[in-house]
């Protein structure tokens, strides 16, 4: 079905009359129409959780509401727009997200009835599992790991060893449930599933950017560790390792270096006791230098794509300001324009 349906159209109407505003730009971001969200319904929203005099918990009631919907595309949009606030509205969303002990139960999610609801369904799922991980972390660890600080003296690059060691499986879930979205160009089919897609694709590179410049953090600090460190840091380079090859499907972005895996598992050996061929200093040095500088590259690399979106989202504000500075003119213009002078009494 395109366009907004009857349905939609009373929703919207039952809301303007009990003059809930919020409501009523959640159900026209999440109508029956094949098309993403409308950009001017979610700034509306995104503007709403900047507003202290809005009940959050209501808003993403409402969302929560739109996901029980039979239709696809209305759940699908409802996520979408839920995504979209997590990543652009003010912190206090994805708090709230955070502290709920359920979020989105979509598990079974099947719409029988409709074109492409079989299919579509699938993504649903997967793509509420990603949206419930993305809350997780953030309850788990009080930080949205695609907007904390980056570079040689980011949050990242100067966590402790032991800080570092809790919270690399968590990123690592995360980015887990991201690319269980597994998408292929031919299943792009419709602006709904693109809309969703291109908000994973943002979160991966901003999320995948923190996760390698952990990783980096744990290199340099690997052959001063304890032993369980060792351990543990080691199998998260390994996981490390293939989620870097199943990113690079996703991204298509060079895989990552694996030429210090050997060094670290000999590394490891040594420390159990095991007999091995021990590198020499030297060599250990410049493999670890080799590694760090290869993932710091990969970084800088991610950092440009990220780079690259971000002026574009200025371009889009300064746009949006620019319109809405027009249209405010206008208002003045009409509020100014001398009345007609009254017509004579008969």
């Amino acid at each position: 079905m395109s366009g907004q349906s009857i349905t939609d159209r009373i929703a919207a109407a039952q809301h303007s009359m009990t003059g809930s505003a919020i409501s009523k730009a959640v159900c026209k971001a999440t109508t029956h129409e094949v098309s993403g969200p409308k950009k001017k319904h979610l700034d509306y929203l995104i503007h709403c959780t900047n507003e202290m005099n809005v009940n959050i918990p209501q808003l993403a009631d409402t969302l929560f509401e739109r996901t029980a919907n039979s239709s696809w595309v209305v759940v699908f949009k409802a996520l979408i727009t839920t995504h979209h606030l997590m990543m652009y509205g003010n912190e206090r969303f994805i708090q709230y997200l955070a502290s709920r002990n359920t979020l989105f139960n979509l598990n079974n999610f099947l719409d029988k009835g409709a074109l492409q609801g079989y299919d579509m369904s699938t993504f649903i799922r997967r793509y509420s599992r990603y949206l419930n991980e993305k809350a997780m972390s953030y309850r788990l660890v009080a930080v949205d790991f695609t907007k904390m600080k980056r570079g040689i003296d980011g949050v990242m690059r100067t966590m402790t060893t032991e800080k570092l060691i809790k919270t690399l499986p968590i990123i690592q879930n995360q980015l887990d449930a991201l690319l269980d979205f597994q998408a292929n160009p031919n299943e792009l089919t419709n602006g709904v599933i693109n809309s969703a897609f291109m908000l994973l694709f943002k979160d991966s590179i901003r999320l995948f950017a923190a996760y390698n410049e952990g990783v980096i953090n744990l290199l340099e600090k690997y052959f001063d560790m304890k032993k369980n460190q060792c351990k543990d840091a080691l199998e998260i380079y390994k996981k490390f390792l293939y989620r870097m090859t199943k990113l690079s499907e996703f991204l298509k972005v060079a895989e990552a270096p694996s030429s210090l895996l050997e060094a670290l598992e000999q590394h490891l050996a040594s420390l159990e006791g095991k007999k091995t061929k021990e590198l020499n200093a030297d060599t250990r040095a410049s493999t670890l230098s080799s590694a760090v500088s290869s993932l710091s590259s990969t970084g800088m690399s991610f950092s440009r794509m990220d780079e690259k979106e971000k002026q574009q989202a200025l371009e889009e504000e300064q746009a949006r300001l620019h319109a809405l500075k027009d249209q405010r003119l206008k208002e003045m213009n009409m509020q100014t324009r001398p009345l007609p002078p009254p017509a004579a009494i008969r």
